[in-house]
């Protein structure tokens, strides 16, 4: 029996738990609507279109971006679209927002994706892969901005690890 040398892509862990509470939140939402369209004898088959639409809706604006990484790529796929960079391939990574922040970056073959930073803190695997991809930029010389926000949001990702360790033993 043969091993595979190479790891599967990392993902976001929480995608699924997060898919679901959306999924949930449509269901519950449409059960409602056509719960109280019915008890108030107005429910026709148009608004049951019309509640189904919504909650469709509804499902598409809670599900949130499933993030991917593997060797050299990053990959957001959003319920409409795709989008992936080459992270040993990187230009530019910026930081957006105050209160709810987002990194956009950008590689050498023009392409650009925006990501929530708080899935690169919740996936130490998402995290690594983007980080080795960033060291290898940082080798080739393509990356000439953002490295003082990766530093920044290295350090903040090893001190929340570092507490959770500490959170686990006991000693915090």
């Amino acid at each position: 029996m043969r091993r595979n040398s190479r790891p599967g892509p990392a993902d976001d862990r929480h995608w699924r738990g997060s898919a679901r509470l959306a999924a949930v939140c449509a269901c519950v939402f449409s059960a409602l609507a056509l719960l109280i369209d019915w008890d108030a004898g107005t429910l026709t088959a148009p608004r049951v279109v019309l509640w189904t639409a919504l909650s469709a809706a509804i499902f598409l604006m809670l599900l949130p971006h499933r993030v991917t990484a593997g060797p050299g790529w990053l990959t957001v796929r959003g319920p409409l679209r795709r989008r992936t960079v080459r992270t040993d391939a990187l230009t530019s990574v910026r930081q957006y927002g105050d209160v709810s922040t987002h990194l956009v970056l950008r590689d050498t073959y023009g392409h650009r994706l925006e990501l929530d930073p708080r899935v690169l803190t919740a996936n130490p695997f998402l995290w690594h892969e983007l980080d080795t991809g960033v060291r290898r930029s940082l080798e080739r010389g393509t990356l000439r901005q953002g490295t003082d926000v990766l530093e920044c949001l290295g350090r903040q990702i090893d001190g929340e690890t570092a507490q959770a360790v500490l959170r686990a033993s006991g000693l915090s």
